[in-house]
This record gives structure tokens, C-alpha cells and sequence, in this order.
């Protein structure tokens, strides 16, 4: 009975130690990305803390990366994957996660908004807005971080 015990007992270890090596594998690239954007916010914007990090990918791949800068600015920076061209912007310049969600929801009417992030169309910084309709179809609104005008909708996935 024993000898089960010690099987079973290093079965499960076994196991364990490979679901932490997938995991921490599958991380790794965010990590990696993080680590990029954070050296090009600080080199280019002069961004002294980071508060939020996120990946969008949309036409092209963006690091987003909020925080403060050497003046305690609250700033967001975007930077394009690519070719790490930046665009920056005071928190107070745009419109906040709330407003936009107000925004749309002024001209919409979703059954349920799933998430809200920033992201970038066109060239434009911009608040990600997915949705469900009452339908359970899948929607996408982007709208101008600084007016929060619909630049583009996808509707009824």
C-alpha cells in the first residue's frame, strides 16, 4: 500500500512539473514583450513607472503601456510592434474606460460589454469595446480615445 502511495505521490509531481513548464512557457513572449515595451516607454517617452501593460492586436501588433512620467504625468504610450513607433498620450487628453463605455452605449444598445481596453485603428488611439448582442453575436466598437467618436464597428459576428 505503501509503495502505491509513493507512485501516485511522484505521478502527481511529475505532472505538476510539467504543467508549470507549459505554463511558463506560454508566458514567456508577453514577458518578453512587456520587458521591450517597458525599455521603449522609458527611452522615448521618458515613462519612469508603469502602472498597466497590454498587448493589442488589431491591422498591426501594439504594446500599450500606462503610467507615469519624469513629470508624474499619468500617460499612455503606444507602440507599434513593428517598427516602435510611438504614440503618446496624457490620461487626461482622452476620454476615460467609463465614458467610453457611455459613449457607445449612447448609440448602442449591447446586451452585455464583455471588455473594455485600449487598442489603436488607423493610426488613431482608440478604446476596444467588445460587446454581445441580445442575439449572443459578437461585437467590436472602436472608439477615438480623445472624442469618443465610433471610428469602426464590427457587428454581428
Amino acid at each position: 500500500m505503501k509503495k502505491w502511495i509513493w507512485i501516485v505521490s511522484l505521478a502527481c509531481l511529475i505532472i505538476l512539473g510539467f504543467a508549470l513548464n507549459l505554463y511558463l512557457d506560454a508566458v514567456k513572449p508577453v514577458k518578453t514583450a512587456q520587458e521591450k515595451a517597458a525599455e521603449i516607454a522609458e527611452e522615448k517617452a521618458n515613462v519612469k513607472s508603469i502602472n498597466n501593460f497590454t498587448l493589442f492586436h488589431g491591422t498591426d501588433t501594439y504594446y500599450i503601456v500606462e503610467g507615469k512620467n519624469s513629470k508624474k504625468e499619468n500617460v499612455i504610450v503606444w507602440i507599434n510592434e513593428k517598427n516602435n513607433n510611438i504614440i503618446v498620450k496624457k490620461k487626461q487628453e482622452g476620454i476615460s474606460k467609463k465614458d467610453a463605455i457611455n459613449a457607445l452605449l449612447d448609440k448602442r444598445s449591447p446586451s452585455v460589454i464583455n471588455t473594455v481596453r485600449l487598442g489603436m485603428v488607423q493610426g488613431i488611439p482608440a478604446w476596444e469595446i467588445y460587446t454581445h448582442s441580445e442575439d449572443d453575436l459578437i461585437n467590436y466598437y472602436y472608439l477615438d480615445f480623445e472624442t469618443g467618436e465610433i471610428l469602426l464597428n464590427i457587428e454581428n459576428i
